[in-house]
């Protein structure tokens, strides 16, 4: 399965520099349009506490974390539905991803460039979104045209159906309406819609300090009534935690007035969008985190391990993670009569460390 998100927003208000920061990756961030024109992808390792008390327990010989992909998306400006600076090139790639962070510039600068002018976040949000859902309203009217034509000769019952949720989308998005609020998640391997995509907002700030202002504000009141993620980063200070050894990182963001890391925050927020969840498997050979989408029964998460698993598989022992720390591992746990076996349809929740018995 994937779990890739896209960064989008315009030209300028700190894309590259965020994946840079998430990523080291050391993509290309200067101040002027499209510096970004393929997009660049990276693998981050997800922020998890429990490998590491899980690590303190097993001593196994090494630890696996789970992943994100993020991908950064080159800068969309207004016209880009109809191919103003490379918009269609830009779009597509957007398709290709699972989930969208969409960066807003929440900071004033006289030496960086905003294409419009002014800050104005939500100006600069619904200029992005104008073009996303006029991009999937000319898709969406071409498929509603040829399911029409069909229709004609007869036509599938399945056809029909889908042809009663494309047209309540396409009046969704003349009228400003996401497709994510009309349908549209429901028929995205039909039709890869750009606004049926989960999002997050992120509110790109200058200084810490700017995270009560107003500018912040307006974002994080559209996010809700979007009912989308938010969440605040200073992608400039988060560049250059970046670049310092590990035992730096911590008291550089204390000086700089940061409780926590935002990137490890971004990336949680990423996987809470996608709507993943995460299981472990804990032996002296590896301990590893393992992802899959939340409400995944077991037969499902073993697939992940090994395709042939779901075909072979008999059973699945469980322990929680709660309960696997707190008798000092796999034995303890047993003794305490905290190990289950659980079948095809056990739900595998969040934290489970487990072991799969498959057959030969």
């Amino acid at each position: 399965m994937g779990f890739n998100c896209g960064i989008i927003g315009l030209p300028n208000v700190g894309k590259s520099t965020l994946f840079n920061a998430l990523t080291s990756a050391g993509a290309a961030a200067s101040n002027f349009p499209f510096c970004t024109v393929d997009p660049n992808v990276g693998r981050v390792d997800m922020p998890d506490s429990r490998l590491l008390k899980l690590k303190e327990i097993v001593v196994p010989e090494r630890v696996v974390p789970t992943q994100m992909e993020f991908v950064d998306i080159a800068g969309l400006v207004k016209g880009a539905s109809q191919g103003e600076g490379l918009g269609n090139k830009f779009l597509s790639h957007i398709r290709n991803v699972d989930a969208v962070a969409h960066i807003v510039r929440c900071f004033k600068s006289a030496d960086v460039t905003h294409v419009a002018g002014d800050v104005d976040p939500v100006r600069d949000i619904e200029i992005i979104e104008s073009e996303l859902m006029l991009s999937d309203l000319d898709g969406v009217e071409k498929k509603i045209n040829s399911l029409k034509k069909s229709a004609k000769g007869g036509g599938k019952k399945e056809d029909a159906e889908l042809l009663v949720v494309l047209e309540k989308i396409a009046e969704g998005l003349q009228k400003g309406i996401p497709a994510a609020e009309t349908g549209g998640a429901a028929i995205a391997k039909d039709l890869p819609l750009l606004t049926a995509k989960p999002v997050m907002f992120v509110a790109n700030i200058g200084e810490p300090s700017e995270e009560g202002g107003q500018l912040v504000a307006s974002v994080r009141e559209f996010a809700k009534k979007r009912g989308a993620g938010f969440l605040s980063i200073c992608t400039k200070i988060e560049s250059e935690i970046a670049e310092l050894d590990a035992a730096e990182r911590a008291s550089y963001r204390a000086e700089m007035g940061l409780k926590q890391s935002s990137l490890d925050n971004m990336i949680l927020e990423g996987y809470k969008l996608l709507n993943l969840a995460t299981y472990f498997t804990a032996g002296v050979k590896e301990v590893r985190a393992w992802t899959i989408p939340v409400g995944a029964k077991a037969p499902q998460a073993a697939v992940v391990i090994h395709t042939d698993f779901i075909k072979h598989f008999i059973r699945a022992e469980v322990i929680a993670y709660e309960d696997f720390v707190a008798f000092g591992g796999e034995n303890g746990a047993k003794e305490k009569g905290k190990t289950r076996l659980e079948g095809k349809d056990y739900v595998v929740k969040d934290g489970d460390v487990i072991f799969f018995r498959v057959s030969a």
